[in-house]
């Protein structure tokens, strides 16, 4: 099992999860997150930080949200080629999305 960021990250990215991770396992694309499935222990320690509620395990991932479980391991393979680098804060921040997730409507500006 492994966890997987959904939609409700998506223009959000508190990043608490970031903080608590122990194995480095969550990546930040452009618009949204992204936990790495190799690398994620499946400690929980993220779940409950999330303010938006976005972090979900696989099995229990909401069925308008369960293509995200697909959109998360392919962000690592198809969209960055990253792979497994083993450690987020050594990749740093990338400037794309899985295709799903930049297809996304942006929210309105504000003003």
């Amino acid at each position: 099992m492994t966890f997987v960021i959904a939609e409700p990250c998506v223009d959000i990215k508190d990043k608490a999860c970031l903080d608590v991770c122990p194995v480095d396992c969550i990546y930040e694309g452009d618009r949204t997150l992204y936990i790495q499935p190799d690398e994620c222990i499946d400690c929980t320690a993220c779940e409950p930080v999330c303010p938006v509620e976005a972090i979900h395990r696989d099995t229990e991932l909401p069925v308008e949200w369960q293509e995200y479980e697909r959109v998360n391991a392919e962000f690592f393979t198809a969209t960055t080629g990253l792979g497994t680098p083993h450690g987020a804060s050594a990749v740093g921040p990338t400037a794309t999305d899985h295709a799903y997730v930049a297809a996304l409507p942006r929210p309105a500006s504000a003003g």
